[in-house]
């Protein structure tokens, strides 16, 4: 039987910077992951966005971590990601999403987001030739960005490998032993491992793990759709997101690569619930017809590919980061809503503190995003 002081389940958004940070502080770290590599799940199907730009303390806060963990990572480490700092800016067509954006600024500015409304003009500036009817304006935060999901997994995955954490590939969790509140053992279809502590990072599979140990997870996935167009020439520099809901979808969003390519993706509606990630033939009319209308210079460009994954939900939108009741050397770092990308190196880097430094300064993070909150609210910039 192999002994680590943590074993993590799952090899993706979260799971690959959590062994980093961990192994980095002189801890053991064993990873098992049921793909035959790392980065294999939701990670591979992000599109890229890295955002501050949320409505709740706790994710502002993972997320300002994560840009600049995610900022810094080729002066740092010498590993390019494709790391652009275009921004997210939020264009606004009608009174009722302007009420909405201006209060929730405040709260935002209060959480020490660097974000402001800007006028049409600015609009138009960030995002020449967008369509100017009816355009009120909307909100840039200046500092968000972009990277490439499979070049960040990758990096994480070469420094976790340098810090000497061991990664177990094509091994699926048959089994987790407990015994008076403390988790045991882990048992794979091809070994047993014991640990000091236990992470479930499991992404999409996040409930059948917490079922193991008879542990109840709310996480239940949802597919959701995206896509690629040739390399042009640059033309705009920020995630462009249309929050006004239509038939068939809540939003789309869309920005421009560090190869030049518009790489985009809608949010469906009804949810598609599920672990189906087959392509459709709904999707493509459907966000075409929606970003052209918003930015017709979109129009002429053509799509190289689509692509369908997960986002395994909660109830109310916010993720699950907590050391149940149940299991006191148990980690859950579940149901990233499908923001697992942007999340993951910031959250990986503030649970290393948590757990090896013993750092208290992170109280609001874990209350906030408890296991055992009532799951009531909504994010609303999910």
């Amino acid at each position: 039987m192999k002994s680590y002081d943590i074993l993590i389940i799952g090899a993706g958004s979260v799971g690959l910077p959590l062994s980093y940070y961990l192994a980095k502080k002189g801890l053991s770290v064993g990873v098992v992951e049921a793909m035959p590599s790392h980065g294999r799940g939701q990670n591979k199907a992000a599109i890229g966005g890295i955002r501050a730009t949320h409505s709740d303390q706790a994710k502002i806060k993972i997320c300002q971590r994560s840009i600049e963990i995610i900022s810094r990572m080729k002066e740092e480490h010498g590993l390019n990601i494709d790391w652009i700092q275009g921004g997210y800016m939020f264009p606004v067509y009608d009174e009722k999403r302007e009420t909405a954006l201006k209060s929730l600024l405040v709260k935002q500015k209060d959480f020490g987001l660097n974000i402001d409304w800007v006028g049409p003009d600015k609009i138009q500036e960030l995002a020449p030739g967008i369509n100017p009817d009816g355009l009120r304006g909307g909100t840039f935060s200046p500092e968000d960005g972009s990277a490439c999901p499979m070049k960040t997994a990758d990096a994480f995955y070469i420094l976790a490998k340098r810090a000497g954490v061991n990664f177990m590939f094509n091994e699926e969790v048959i089994e987790m032993k407990h015994e008076a509140g403390t988790i045991t053992s882990v048992t794979t279809n091809k070994a047993t491992y014991n640990a000091g502590m236990f992470a479930n990072a499991a992404g999409g599979n996040a409930k059948e793990i917490g079922a193991l140990v008879g542990l109840d997870v709310p996480v239940t996935p949802d597919s959701h759709e995206a896509g690629v167009t040739e390399p042009v020439k640059r033309f705009f520099e920020p995630m462009i997101v249309d929050i006004r809901p239509e038939p068939g979808s809540v939003n789309y969003y869309f920005y421009q690569n560090a190869e030049n390519q518009i790489v985009f993706c809608i949010t469906p509606e009804p949810k598609i619930v599920g672990k189906d990630i087959d392509n459709t033939s709904v999707f493509l009319p459907q966000v075409v017809e929606r970003m052209v209308k918003l930015y017709p210079r979109l129009r002429n460009i053509r799509v190289r590919r689509t692509w369908r994954g997960l986002y395994p939900m909660t109830p109310d939108g916010f993720p699950i980061v907590n050391f149940p009741n149940e299991f006191k050397n148990l980690l859950l770092g579940v149901g990233m809503c499908g923001q697992g990308y942007m999340l993951g190196p910031g959250l990986g880097e503030i649970l290393s503190e948590i757990i090896f430094d013993k750092e208290e300064k992170y109280c609001d993070i874990l209350n906030q995003l408890s296991l055992y909150r009532e799951f009531s609210g909504n994010e609303l910039l999910k």
